[in-house]
């Protein structure tokens, strides 16, 4: 197969992982059975070497479409032909439903008779490990890798099945209204199906579907652009673990942010910043559900909190660290872009924002869900303290560069947040204050508005004696340390304006003028920095040009509202896919700017409304 465009794939997941199904019906990525496991299917990566499980109705032509059935991860894939329609049903039974660690794939033929061709080809531990086949009956294969790592994974079918160069293959036709079923699942325990499988799979089918849409419907979300909103939640909800309550950057590793290029990062972890702002979304759509059990990873697993070490800035999703980050040399990468990594070096780096998006994100769910415990507080008191001692260091900031410590302007921000909210959960739960932090915050306050504000860009600038902006500083006004309205705020917001968007789409930062990253290639957008425009906009009163923006956005949305990291020059996505930030992004600017339609309308309402009081 030729590799297909990142943007040509939905996801199914089951809380415990992801997998990555192409328009032709393909499974090209998935790590099993959990988001940080090995892969067994990665032909994202290795069209020869990484597996795959495909399949795909035998016509000379056809057109193929994907959709969700409304507010569900259940995926549709459809192929429609002169001699016939086809249509694949994915999904992953949840584990709250039954164990989890399954992948079902129903195929029907809606019209006509259809002939298909079955392919599972797992490659275990990256495509490194070699494994058997056995044929335990004729509608059931049994893989096992041989390595390193003991992996067992079952196929069972509602038709026969066969093994041919230790894949599982077969073809089959079916006539109009007729089924044929395939379960991939982990092998941990033995399954006994008591009814009839594919009574198994409709009951499990219909079960799912029900799942999701409960789950949506406890969104408190009825605003415009619902739809959208709705799919993101359901991105952001299929990236937190079940078990554990941690939420993923992202549920994939190696996608390059520049096709051919070096920034092919591994993102199936928790930062703690992308977490943080997740559990925002949560709590501003209601799922304080969600926003709790993360807040007890925080508390209860994640190891740096617990021994009161200084706070990494990322982990893996059972709290540990570190990540260490290694090459998959034998994987040619997406479209040739190497090297392919798995852990992630970054952990390592000093990033002093993390305590702000932590502490605000503690601040809101100690007001909007439930009162912290004394001792989860005692324990940030020991972070913020640290951070008082610290916060003037240099670091390697937001964009995780990798060419030299910087005294970042999104750093000193953040590092006010959390001075700032560390204060206000003292006030409301009348803990003791410790008198440091609030000099320390207004420390930096005055260092942001003296140091960082260059008079002749009339601008805030991206670190300590630059010249250039960086769409980090949009969380300025979202963060409250500056009015969205203050002049030194739209002179510099016209700064970035000129500097950094096009069109609707806007550049992280300038890398020929920025801080070096450490890389030299061309990147793309990125889409959550847009969303932090509109969010700017919608603040600021500039209604209109903060909805045109928003809705000319979401038309970059893949053809189920998913987005990676990047857009390219061609609008093409990069980058890890799909990524937590830019869809909870999306529901902040999607909130903030529906508020303020709303406000606007019942304000002309107002003011049009003549007619005397009773």
């Amino acid at each position: 197969m030729a590799y297909q465009p990142i943007e040509n794939y939905g996801i199914v997941g089951d809380l415990n992982t992801v997998a990555l199904i192409n328009l032709n019906g393909s499974v090209d990525f998935m790590c099993f059975p959990n988001f940080d496991s090995p892969s067994i299917f990665a032909a994202l990566l290795d069209e020869h070497k990484g597996g795959q499980f495909v399949i795909t109705p035998q016509f000379a032509e056809m057109k193929m479409k994907q959709l969700y059935l409304p507010d569900t991860n259940v995926l549709l894939t459809r192929f429609l032909s002169t001699d016939g329609v086809g249509e694949i049903t994915d999904f992953m039974p949840v584990e709250e439903l039954c164990d989890g660690k399954q992948l079902v794939r129903r195929v029907t033929t809606i019209r006509g008779e259809v002939q298909y061709q079955m392919r599972c080809m797992p490659r275990f531990n990256y495509g490194l490990d070699k494994h058997t086949t056995e044929q335990v009956s004729p509608n059931e294969i049994i893989f096992k890798s041989i390595g390193i790592i003991s992996m067992a994974i079952r196929l069972r079918s509602s038709i026969p099945i066969f093994i041919e160069n230790n894949n599982a293959i077969v073809g089959f036709t079916l006539k109009a209204n007729e089924t044929a079923d395939f379960l991939l699942e982990h092998i941990d325990k033995e399954h006994d199906y008591e009814r009839l499988f594919k009574e198994f799979i409709t009951e499990s089918l219909f079960k799912t579907i029900n799942y999701w849409k409960g789950w949506v419907a406890q969104s408190n979300y009825n605003g415009r652009w619902r739809e959208i909103v709705n799919r993101s939640a359901l991105v952001l909800k299929l990236l937190t673990s079940f078990q554990y309550g941690s939420i993923l950057a992202a549920p994939t590793f190696g996608l390059p942010e520049t096709v051919g290029g070096r920034r092919n990062w591994d993102y199936r972890y928790t930062w703690i910043r992308d977490a943080s702002f997740t559990i925002y979304a949560f709590i501003r759509l209601g799922y304080t559900k969600e926003a709790g059990a993360f807040m007890h990873w925080i508390d209860k697993l994640c190891t740096d909190i617990k021994e009161q070490n200084q706070l990494g800035l990322m982990y893996s999703i059972d709290g540990t660290c570190p990540l260490e980050e290694k090459n998959l040399d034998h994987f040619e990468g997406y479209k040739q872009s190497k090297p392919v990594r798995i852990g992630n070096d970054a952990y390592s780096q000093l990033q002093l924002d993390i305590y702000g998006e932590l502490l605000d994100a503690v601040y809101l769910y100690n007001k909007y869900g439930e009162p912290i415990s004394y001792d989860f507080w005692k324990n940030l008191e020991k972070q913020v303290d640290w951070l008082a001692q610290n916060w003037q260091q240099a670091d390697e900031g937001i964009w995780e560069v990798r060419g030299g410590r910087k005294d970042f302007l999104y750093s000193r921000l953040m590092c006010w947040v959390a001075f700032d909210r560390a204060i206000k959960i003292a006030d409301q739960r009348s803990f003791p204050l410790n008198e440091n932090w609030i000099k320390s915050r207004d420390q930096i306050h005055n260092n942001i508005f003296n140091d960082f504000w260059n008079e002749e860009q009339k601008a805030f600038v991206q670190y300590k004696g630059a010249s250039n902006v960086d769409a980090s500083s949009l969380l300025m006004p979202l963060m409250r340390i500056i009015s969205p309205n203050d002049p030194r705020w739209l002179s510099s917001l016209k700064k970035i304006e000129k500097e950094l968007i096009s069109d609707s789409l806007v550049y992280r930062y300038k890398p020929e003028t920025a801080a070096n990253d450490g890389f030299l290639s061309r990147e793309g957008t990125f889409s959550m920095c847009t969303f932090w425009y509109v969010e700017c906009l919608a603040g600021s009163g500039q209604l209109e040009k903060s909805r045109f923006y928003f809705e000319k956005m979401l038309g970059y949305a893949n053809h189920l509202g998913l987005y990676a990291e990047q857009l390219g020059f061609e609008g093409e996505h990069l980058g890890n896919f799909p990524q937590a930030f830019t869809h909870l992004g999306l529901i902040s600017a999607a909130i903030k700017l529906d508020s303020q339609l709303n406000d606007s309308r019942n304000k002309n309402k107002t003011d049009n409304d003549n007619s005397f009081p009773i």
